[in-house]
C-alpha cells in the first residue's frame, strides 16, 4: 500500500504562517526550555550562598519551573501537529483507498436497516 498517493493534476495552495512557524520551532522549544532552566539554575545557586531563599520556597520553584517547561513542550508539540496538518490539507489532493460498500448498488430498505427502533412496547409501564 502507497501512503500519500498524489492526486494527477492537484494544484498546492500558497504557503502561509504554517511554514514560517515551522521553522522556528527548534528555536522556540529552545528558548522556552533554558529561559526556565536558567532561573532554576540562578534560584539554587542564591540558595546555596544563603540567601533570603528557604529549602521549601526552593522545592516550590522547583515544581512550578517543572510544570512551566512541560506546559512549553505541550504547547510547542501542539503547534507542530497544527503546522503538519496544515501542510497537508495546503498539499496536493491525495487518493484514498476506494473500498467497496455493500449497498453502493441499492439502498437499504427499512425492513434491512440495522438501525431501525422497535415501537414501544404499549404493555410496559413507562
Amino acid at each position: 500500500m502507497q501512503w500519500l498517493k498524489k492526486l494527477p493534476g492537484s494544484v498546492r495552495s500558497a504557503t502561509g504562517l504554517e511554514w514560517a512557524l515551522w521553522r522556528k520551532l527548534p528555536l522556540i522549544f529552545a528558548v522556552g526550555t533554558l529561559l526556565p532552566a536558567l532561573l532554576l539554575g540562578l534560584v539554587h545557586w542564591l540558595a546555596a550562598d544563603g540567601h533570603w531563599l528557604l529549602a521549601r520556597d526552593v522545592q516550590i520553584i522547583d515544581y512550578v519551573v517543572f510544570g512551566v517547561v512541560l506546559f512549553h513542550w505541550s504547547a510547542v508539540l501542539t503547534l507542530a501537529f497544527g503546522c503538519i496538518l496544515v501542510m497537508l490539507m495546503k498539499g496536493p489532493g491525495y487518493v484514498a483507498d476506494g473500498f467497496e460498500v455493500s449497498h453502493s448498488d441499492r439502498p437499504r430498505t427499512e425492513a434491512e436497516s440495522e438501525w431501525q427502533v422497535p415501537p414501544p412496547d404499549p404493555q410496559e409501564p413507562c
